[in-house]
């Protein structure tokens, strides 16, 4: 009974004596292995060179544009009604189609107008035959009354039955070409030269001058304006542009603003900002000769402001802006490393920006890699940019 402790303490004893044993052999282990087998430590991803692309700093031209969105709106847009009451017999038009300024469109029933022009000529070829006689006797009277044998009042009377039939027959002529005209316009014939919207009435109906939807409408294609607006920092640069006397261009492109539909000049200007949105409205004419451009139609509008002929260019992603002002990241090929510099920035245009200054002709300046880059760093440029 006496035993038992004792065996169980040099059992212990035996366990860590084995385990003590062993971590030395290890430690042994370690010590004589060969250091070649230990790989190197390695490298740390924020010391390595940083793959980058670069472009070449390059000199030409640029075009100062402003960018906006406007409407297409046409010069004239005409609602075509009748000017006289009666029944549309016939409709001579094509819906959609384009008709020239004086094509007849409609006529109305012309008899009742035809009746009130014969009445009206009728009554003046009758006032015309009283006129004739009245002057007649006027010649008979004035003989008698110089041979004495009337009396004065009596030839006045006559002289005043005469202008009396004069005036009436002025009136008569008015009433006469009053009905001719009420008779022409039985013919209705197009305002102006355009494109034919749909029939708004059918023949045998009933039309009115009162009527406010009119028989059709007709929209001018050819030229067509572009209403867009110019936020009010651009105005004055806008406005000298304008003042300078050149044609200043205008393109219109579509939604996408990947094809140019039509390009056109700046017609005019508003008079005044609208102090509701900041801006100015303008104006812009196209020759719209392929018809690209259709009345209410949306589109992005590049008004060229100026061209500046010999500048230093650069795109405008690669522009840094930081506490320490505008800078770009200009790569040095020979020692493969990236440094800040300083630059001072004009124009944009399409995505580039002139440098008047801190940058010359042909250097490298960093286009993509720069959240990785700080002044001084090792670089990479990639394949595309050394072919």
């Amino acid at each position: 009974m006496t035993d038992s402790p004792s065996l169980s303490v040099r059992h212990k004893r035996l366990i860590g004596v084995l385990v003590l044993l062993l971590i030395l052999i290890g430690i042994g282990y370690l010590l004589i292995r060969s250091p070649a087998s230990v790989p190197p430590p390695q490298r740390s991803a924020w010391n390595q060179p940083t793959p980058v692309r670069v472009i070449p700093v390059e000199r030409g031209s640029l075009d100062v544009q402003i960018k906006s969105i406007g409407t297409v709106t046409p010069l004239n847009t005409v609602t075509v009604r009748s000017r006289v009451d009666g029944e549309l017999t016939r409709v001579l038009f094509t819906e959609g189609a384009e008709v020239e300024q004086g094509a007849l469109l409609a006529e109305i029933d012309p008899a009742p107008y035809r009746a009130r022009l014969a009445q009206a000529e009728g009554l003046a070829q009758q006032n015309q035959a009283q006129l004739a006689n009245a002057q007649a006797d006027l010649e008979l009277y004035e003989g008698l009354y110089e041979q004495d044998s009337i009396a004065r009042q009596q030839l006045t009377s006559q002289r005043a039955l005469v202008e009396e039939l004069r005036g009436t027959l002025k009136a008569n002529a008015a009433e006469v070409e009053d009905a001719r005209l009420q008779l022409s316009w039985t013919r209705i014939a197009a305002p102006i030269a355009g494109k034919l919207g749909l029939r708004r009435v059918d023949a045998g109906n009933l039309v009115s001058s009162s009527d406010t939807e009119g028989l059709v409408t007709i929209t001018q294609m050819r030229p067509i304006t572009v209403e867009f607006t110019v936020a009010e920092p651009d105005v004055p640069a806008l406005r000298r542009a304008v003042n300078s006397g050149e044609t200043l261009a205008v393109q219109a492109l579509d939604r996408s603003e990947q094809q140019v539909l039509a390009t056109g000049e700046l017609l005019t200007l508003d008079n005044q900002i609208d102090i509701a949105t900041g801006t100015l409205r303008v104006k812009a004419v196209f020759d719209n000769a392929d018809d690209e451009l259709f009345p209410n139609q949306f589109v992005n509008v590049r008004l060229r402001l100026q061209t500046l002929p010999s500048v230093v260019t650069i795109p405008s992603d690669a522009v840094q802006f930081g506490s320490r002002g505008t800078y770009v990241y200009v790569v040095n090929a020979e020692e493969s490393k990236a440094y800040t510099r300083q630059v001072t920035l004009g124009a944009t245009a399409d995505g580039r920006v002139a440098v008047t200054d801190g940058l010359a002709e042909q250097e490298l300046v960093v286009l993509e890699g720069l959240d990785r880059l700080r002044d001084g760093r090792d670089v990479v440029i990639s394949d595309e940019d050394a072919g």
